[in-house]
């Protein structure tokens, strides 16, 4: 689903289309999982950026204002010189810490034969059978 789409104009009705096709985007997911796991539960766009090297400013931002319109995040702005920006869980993502911990403990104890089977799909594909 675009991040510009309000709701999904064939099916309204669907979480899948409406709410889990713009939430599991590899950003949004690891930016939840970064605030989640943060020490003090709120972190600087900086802080996210260096966290996700890989992630572009302009990606960063956009994700960041997807999570705010959708009320997963919070974004505080301090009146300070210069202005200090933190991003935190609200209470509705709150709710999905456990279902993240899950699904990362998964994810690790479950990478290694993802991986291997991937590779094999993708040798057999190929036509490179091991």
């Amino acid at each position: 689903m675009k991040r510009s789409t309000i709701e999904d104009a064939m099916f309204p009705a669907c979480p899948v289309r409406n709410i889990l096709a713009r939430l599991c985007d590899k950003w949004a997911l690891l930016t939840l999982f970064l605030l989640a796991r943060s020490r003090s539960g709120k972190l600087r766009f900086s802080e996210l950026k260096q966290a996700m090297p890989d992630i572009s400013q302009k990606m960063l931002a956009t994700t960041l204002r997807t999570l705010e319109e959708d009320g997963y995040i919070s974004r505080t702005l301090y009146a300070e010189v210069p202005p200090r920006v933190e991003y935190a869980l609200t209470s509705r993502a709150e709710t999905l810490r456990p279902i993240l911990e899950e699904l990362l403990t998964w994810a690790v104890e479950n990478m290694d034969d993802v991986m291997r089977d991937r590779r094999q799909a993708h040798l057999s594909k190929n036509g490179k059978n091991e």
